[in-house]
């Protein structure tokens, strides 16, 4: 089979190569790939990786031999999930305890654009704790996981203000129920209960002065690439304040993710979510799309069709 590997021509360097095929393990499904999602964690690895390794995470696809000890769906049996980083292949072995049935009304596309954003929102949310008439902000709302966080935060009752880096990444925000839509640094016009930062650096130290005493501080990203730096008086100004970090992969160890996948996959058919997929492009022409998710071109997901 043919899967997409990393070279040594620069950050966005991949090339579809021959590799072996994979051997499903007691507890894991044979999957037929039809779509693959791309998420700034595959981008931020793709130049530390040697030439020849494998990428992706957000799989969806048909099974075509179900896991050898019988857990999981059946073969034919249309499905998405969460790889170890081998998902970008014409076939994947996936944990069946990572599978999501998917209802033949939705499509490979958005299918394949909900496991890392979905899942890293919906946990982040679910850290933060109560929503219901609370005002959230969220960082770098633009993005695939802000999106979706935006979505569920309002769908649960909260009051939503979007944070983004321009003009241009606001686009359609508002629609997915943000309340209010601003840019890094503007007003906020209020206090917040909640802050979902993925940004880090100076837009985490700016966004923490809105928070209130006894809010929630979730961190589950760091664009910047920068310390995590809070402001002098943190604690005294703010008391009762709880921060809390959200790593998907240590998550998913203590996490039913097929439950929460299908969740997703519900609220998806429901119409209360929308996946926000940017752009499709085919899988054998990966870089373009790649160029456009790290310099932020995109508002929401990309991914790859084979």
């Amino acid at each position: 089979m043919k899967a997409l590997v990393t070279t040594d021509d620069g950050d966005t360097g991949l090339r579809l190569d021959p590799v072996a095929d994979p051997e499903p393990r007691a507890g894991q499904a044979l999957v037929a790939v039809s779509a693959v999602g791309v998420n700034r964690g595959d981008l931020s690895i793709l130049g530390q990786l040697p030439p020849g390794s494998r990428l992706g995470w957000d799989v969806a696809g048909t099974v075509i031999r179900a896991a050898p000890d019988g857990s999981g769906p059946a073969r034919g049996t249309r499905v998405l999930g969460l790889a170890d980083r081998d998902g970008w292949a014409e076939r994947v072995a996936l944990g069946t305890g990572r599978l999501a049935r998917l209802p033949d009304s939705l499509d490979w596309q958005s299918a394949a654009a909900l496991p890392v954003a979905g899942l890293t929102a919906l946990y982040a949310l679910q850290r933060a704790g109560r929503l219901v008439g609370r005002t959230v902000l969220v960082t770098g709302a633009g993005g695939g996981v802000g999106r979706a966080a935006v979505q569920l935060a309002s769908a649960a009752g909260a009051k939503v203000i979007a944070w983004v880096g321009s003009p241009e990444r606001a686009q359609g925000l508002a629609a997915l129920g943000a309340d209010h839509v601003a840019t890094y640094g503007e007003d906020p016009r209020e206090p917040v209960d909640i802050l979902l930062d993925s940004c880090g650096g100076e837009v985490l130290t700016s966004a923490f002065e809105t928070v209130t005493a006894g809010g929630s501080v979730v961190c589950y990203g760091n664009t910047a690439r920068a310390d995590l730096r809070l402001p002098r008086d943190w604690g005294h100004a703010r008391p009762g304040v709880s921060l809390h970090a959200v790593a998907l992969f240590d998550e998913v160890t203590r996490r039913d993710v097929a439950h929460d996948l299908a969740f997703l996959v519900q609220l998806v058919t429901e119409g209360r979510l929308d996946p926000q997929v940017a752009r499709v492009v085919d899988w054998t022409d990966p870089a373009p799309v790649l160029r456009d998710l790290a310099e932020r071109r995109l508002n929401g997901k990309a991914v790859l069709a084979l």
